[in-house]
């Protein structure tokens, strides 16, 4: 693949302050990841517990049932 075509995507701004928007956006964006991905860590975990909750009453149910 010829390289002078990705050339005319690649853009280098002369005033830096050009930049600024998007490490604001960069750092936004990063930070809701971070957010989303606590909260289904979070979430996963309650889940696993409440599933554990659950398991446990059957086998206790089933155990009873059969003496």
């Amino acid at each position: 693949m010829n390289l002078w075509i990705l050339n005319e995507f690649l853009y280098f701004p002369d005033n830096k302050a050009e930049y600024i928007p998007a490490v604001l956006e960069m750092a936004i964006i990063l930070i809701l990841c971070i957010l989303v991905f606590n909260f289904f860590r979070k979430k996963a975990k309650r889940d696993l517990e409440k599933t554990r909750e659950i398991e446990e009453k059957i086998l206790k149910e089933k155990n009873s049932s059969h003496k």
